[in-house]
């Protein structure tokens, strides 16, 4: 697998107590990779990092053969990330929430306008497109995050528990949407369900403690939960 996203010796966090030790991975492009691990393990922070948000203590992360955190910011510009709590300003509608995330991409003109509309249509609202987005249940709040993520078309595509927080119907819909995406695009979900890991994802690492400890080709026959282990509780 030729990488088009190399995180090598990655490391972040006081070096007493690290947020993230020694982390290397190769992504290529269309590849479904689940970040597992229970809350703390460093999912959030490796997303973190992999978005620009935050520069690594030590190591590198290349994309395509280019040091991420040093480059000029237009490679940046190729990742799309869905954080846990959706960036939208809930007094504008959906409209002008994703046409806010698509100028911050560098979207201008007749080609911001088609790429908003491209975007509402793929995830379902272009109906609630003029509704102020504090009126939008979780489910479509979701969406228009995943619209946000993908108005500019990345390349490496960052989602972070995109289905924790839903019920069911939500769940499945969400699911739904993250199979149509682009399978030249390569996409990064962490996550804590082994559900998730199971129905969006081809490859799956296992996070504790910061450290990856393990990494396997999802299958119906793995036993994911072997790598956990559950912490005696302290006698009183």
């Amino acid at each position: 697998m030729e990488a088009l996203l190399y995180i090598r010796e990655l490391s972040h966090g006081p070096v007493t107590r690290p947020r993230l030790r020694d982390i290397t991975l190769q992504i290529g492009a269309g590849d479904r990779l689940a970040l597992l691990g229970s809350n703390g393990a460093g999912k959030s922070t490796l997303l973190h990092i992999l978005s620009g948000a935050l520069a690594p203590a030590q190591g590198d992360v290349m994309l395509s053969g280019r040091p991420l955190h040093r480059a000029d910011p237009a490679a940046r510009m190729r990742v799309g990330y869905l954080p846990q709590r959706i960036a939208m300003y809930p007094d504008l509608n959906v409209r002008e929430n994703l046409r806010w995330a698509a100028q911050l991409r560098g979207l201008r003109g007749l080609a911001l306008r088609s790429a908003i509309d491209r975007a509402l249509d793929e995830v379902g609202l272009q109906d609630l497109a003029t509704r102020l987005a504090s009126r939008l249940s979780a489910g479509m709040q979701q969406r228009l995050g995943l619209a946000q993520a993908t108005v500019h078309r990345p390349d490496v595509l960052l989602l972070d528990e995109p289905t924790a927080s839903l019920d069911p119907l939500q769940t499945r819909q969400i699911r739904d949407l993250i199979h149509t995406f682009d399978q030249k695009t390569a996409v990064i979900l962490a996550t804590h369900l082994l559900d998730d890991v199971e129905q969006l994802c081809n490859r799956v690492v296992v996070l504790d403690g910061g450290r990856k400890t393990a990494e396997h080709t999802v299958s119906s026959d793995m036993d994911l939960l072997a790598h956990f282990h559950p912490t005696e509780e302290k006698s009183a």
